[in-house]
């Protein structure tokens, strides 16, 4: 019996010293492919690559009481860069009838279950570095209804990247600017390109609830010598979360919305909220004028799968035409062709800047889970798929002095707060239309 027991007991530590041997190794594994992973990040930093997010929304409740609810995006355990995404033969296959397994790796992604805090966590350094004097571009792409409005704006009670990205500009600033000697200034604009055309939602241009209306001018696209500007757009000194917020309300009830069959609020144009950023120290003759894009793109989409019809099918022709048109300038960026068509649309000539060289740029890809939209959800991750292998080249701050300041390459309306929309706190703010003050300034 003590044989047999001693056997047990030496058996129990072969297995126990296996064991212990197994998790060293998997953590070593782990360790490795980490240091791995970072090394890599800080190669694509380097050389400039888009960075990617990915956001998976949370079913819907329709979906869940539909025959198509069954689950198309799965996750791997303790990894939050990957996602597989599975595909059957047709659109609203059931579970059972689930086919071709797809693989995506990207900079992070975002579970069902991610709160807006912790998407924006990911993002504050490359928020931050616009205070820094670096240009950056976030923006959002996806099918409609994936939640790319969601992640950038958000409900009243639960905001996206915008204004969380602006709040955090206010408070480094007013960290910096604490020790006396930091100085800095902020304009916010927003437009739509609605229709392939620049509507300024500040000075009420836009279409509001997207329905038909008699034809309106919209603004000119130009570049000068800082770059691509809109010639006479609004731009609004901010000074507080305030301001950002009465503003982004005037904006928002000014964009293009619609409904189909697939989305009952489905944004028609693509929004761009821009902050330029003036920043310096009082004790230099030096300053850095950097710009933050917050992009919102309409959602691509199906014509047969929305049964649009009339305003809305044209709206969608023109929307997958700028989506298609954005795809062609990826995909010349990817081969370094020596001609990048960004002049295509009015949406790629505005992104120009943003994806020529001069930016740091994140793509937000938004998904849905189920098999209803799984054609869908793979035609966007393969976008952002390569999206993320195109290098742009390493972001530099920009610095200029007085005398070399931005010349006047177009007008550009510049309006005070209290021109524009009444106080969130009742501080006494009018609305109306008054004309605006002209600045002579370089382009945005």
């Amino acid at each position: 019996m003590e044989a047999y027991a001693e056997a047990q007991n030496a058996s129990a530590e072969i297995v126990r010293q296996a064991t212990e041997e197994k998790t060293r190794v998997s953590e070593l594994y782990t360790q490795e492919m980490l240091a791995r992973r970072k090394l890599h990040n800080r190669l694509m930093e380097l050389q400039g690559n888009i960075r990617v997010f990915c956001r998976v929304r949370p079913s819907q409740p329709v979906e869940l009481k539909s025959e198509q609810s069954a689950l198309a995006v799965f996750f791997r355990d303790n990894d939050r860069e990957s996602l597989d995404l599975f595909v059957g033969s047709e659109a609203g296959d059931k579970a059972n009838q689930i086919g071709q397994k797809h693989a995506f790796e990207f900079d992070h992604v975002f579970q069902p279950d991610s709160t807006q805090e912790q998407v924006f966590e990911q993002t504050r350094a490359l928020v931050v570095s616009a205070l820094d004097g670096f240009n950056v571009c976030i923006f959002a792409y996806g099918q409609t209804g994936s939640g790319k409005t969601h992640t950038m704006e958000g409900p009243e009670n639960d905001r996206g990247v915008n204004f969380r990205a602006l709040r955090e500009l206010f408070s480094i600033r007013d960290d910096r600017m604490a020790g006396g000697n930091f100085a800095c200034s902020m304009k916010l604009s927003i437009l739509e390109v609605y229709n392939e055309t620049i509507m300024d939602l500040l000075e009420g241009g836009g279409r509001g609830t997207g329905q038909a209306a008699s034809p309106a001018k919209g603004l000119d696209v130009r570049v000068g010598k800082t770059g691509v500007y809109v010639d006479n757009l609004i731009e609004v000194e901010v000074f507080n979360e305030g301001d950002v917020l009465d503003l982004m309300r005037l904006g928002h009830s000014h964009r293009s919305v619609g409904s189909h069959d697939f989305n009952e609020h489905s944004s028609r144009s693509h929004l761009v909220l821009s902050i330029l950023i003036e920043t310096g120290l009082k004790a230099e003759g030096r300053r850095r004028v950097s710009k933050l894009h917050l992009i919102d793109l309409a959602g691509s989409e199906r014509v047969s799968k929305t049964a649009a019809s009339g305003q809305r099918l044209k709206e969608a022709q023109n929307i997958n035409r700028s989506l298609s048109a954005l795809g062609d300038v990826i995909a010349a960026l990817g081969a370094s062709s020596k001609h990048v068509p960004y002049r295509n649309s009015k949406l790629t000539f505005l992104l120009q800047d943003s994806l020529s060289g001069n930016s740091k740029v994140l793509m937000f890809v938004n998904v849905s889970p189920v098999q209803w939209n799984a054609w869908e959800t793979l035609c966007s991750l393969n976008f952002a798929s390569r999206c993320r292998s195109v290098a742009l080249g390493q972001a530099k701050a920009a610095t200029t002095t007085p005398s070399s300041a931005p010349t006047a390459n177009g007008m550009h309306a510049t309006m005070s707060m209290s021109a524009m929309v009444p106080s969130s706190n009742g501080g006494g703010r009018v609305t109306g239309s008054p004309v605006p003050r002209q600045a002579s300034r370089g382009g945005p």
